[in-house]
């Protein structure tokens, strides 16, 4: 199993967290612990950077619809940025990827 490790910074629009490692049914409880630490004021953007996330499941799935909620709870929203080919098939193939606002790279 890889590890997951986190990365979390604060940028001018908001929290940025890099994610590394496998998000999977084994590592996701994880990363559901990580969303509440995480300070979103209304207006902001969550940033997920999955450019390192080597691995990802169904688990990973929800992981980030919890982060979509959590976004959006908070009056913000969520963007996931460097998606690696292999979570973007993924979205695809579950009728997921027009759900998340993808950028090319993470914010400065």
């Amino acid at each position: 199993m890889l590890p997951l490790t986190f990365r979390c910074l604060t940028t001018g629009t908001g929290p940025l967290v890099e994610v590394v490692g496998a998000l999977d049914f084994e590592t996701a409880q994880d990363f559901h612990d990580l969303l509440p630490t995480l300070a979103l004021l209304p207006g902001q953007r969550l940033v997920l950077d999955l450019g390192a996330v080597e691995f990802f499941d169904s688990s990973g799935i929800r992981a980030l619809l919890a982060a979509r909620r959590l976004a959006a709870a908070g009056g913000g929203d969520l963007a996931l940025a460097a998606v690696p080919d292999h979570i973007v098939r993924v979205l695809d193939a579950v009728g997921l990827a027009d759900h998340f606002t993808i950028a090319t790279a993470p914010p400065q």
